[in-house]
């Protein structure tokens, strides 16, 4: 079976550049080494009919949701910047699965 786990967050603006820098060049290369992880894709926000809407959104395809709760998952998602310097200014973020059907 083929799942996507879905990440959707705002940044306040003076943390983009770090935000967009860290999540690129540690966040989604650490996160796309973990086993189970296929493909990371991230997208920012054009149009909207809906105001509340995240303007940052990450799609993780992955083999099952267990690999989110993953000691591997945890560990990359520890490393570098993004959990110390990143996270902490991350807003309204969800996370979600979508199992392909």
């Amino acid at each position: 079976m083929s799942y996507i786990y879905v990440v959707q967050m705002n940044i306040p603006a003076e943390h983009e550049a770090e935000f967009n820098r860290v999540y690129d060049t540690e966040h989604v290369p650490m996160l796309s080494k973990v086993p189970g992880v296929n493909k990371v894709s991230r997208y920012l926000l054009e149009k909207t009919n809906d105001q509340k809407m995240q303007k940052y959104l990450a799609i993780y395809e992955i083999d099952s949701p267990a690999v989110v709760d993953s000691k591997a998952w945890n560990d990359a998602s520890e490393r570098g910047y993004w959990a110390p310097k990143i996270r902490p200014h991350a807003t309204e973020r969800h996370h979600s699965f979508f199992k392909k059907i």
